[in-house]
């Protein structure tokens, strides 16, 4: 049985110290960026738009999860005869793969937690407005329905979604392989 090289550890060291201080700090620059755009849509709303806006925090949320999933659980060999072909995308998925580490950290941890957090917050605001709106008894009751009704969507949600990503993953991430390529060829178009 071959030993660890002792220098293959230390050179591990800085590189994940570094990952987890650049994960924390892109946690609280998407947090704080995510958190102050829903406040300011949700003091300015009414409950209904209040609502769609928390089910579109709470959707991305999914979507993300399903990017994660379907990246750790997809395998390269496709993308690979895809490259070969030039088909768009393909060296995109492979990179994300390649990464499918700290990709699935950002997707599901990173954004999937901040939407879980933020839906939270979101659910307590549209809670005071319909208090502030309408007369209830028992005011414990709405905070106790929407809070349930927030947890149902995003667990039931990722549920669905991950057996989606687990048996879809390589369009899942040929789809976001595309989605980069879209993204640094329009910029691209843009500095010309």
């Amino acid at each position: 049985m071959s030993k660890p090289d002792p220098d293959s550890r230390k050179k591990g060291k800085p590189t994940r110290t570094k990952w987890i201080v650049t994960v924390f700090l892109l946690t609280i620059a998407i947090s704080a960026i995510i958190s102050f755009c829903s406040s300011l849509l949700m003091e300015a709303s009414t409950v209904a738009v209040a609502f769609l806006i928390l089910l579109v925090i709470v959707l991305i949320g999914i979507i993300f999860d399903i990017v994660g999933v379907a990246v750790t659980s997809a395998d390269e060999k496709p993308f690979h005869s895809m490259a070969a072909r030039k088909v768009v995308g393909a060296q995109e998925a492979i990179r994300l793969l390649r990464k499918a580490d700290k990709v699935s950290s950002v997707c599901c941890d990173v954004i999937g937690d901040i939407c879980g957090v933020i839906s939270g917050s979101a659910s307590a605001a549209i809670v005071a407005q319909i208090l502030s709106n309408f007369d209830f008894s028992i005011p414990q009751l709405i905070t106790l329905g929407m809070s349930a009704l927030v947890a149902g969507l995003t667990v039931g949600g990722k549920a669905i979604g991950k057996s989606i990503a687990i048996g879809s993953s390589t369009q899942i991430v040929h789809l976001v392989g595309k989605i980069i390529w879209s993204a640094s060829h329009m910029f691209q178009k843009k500095d010309r």
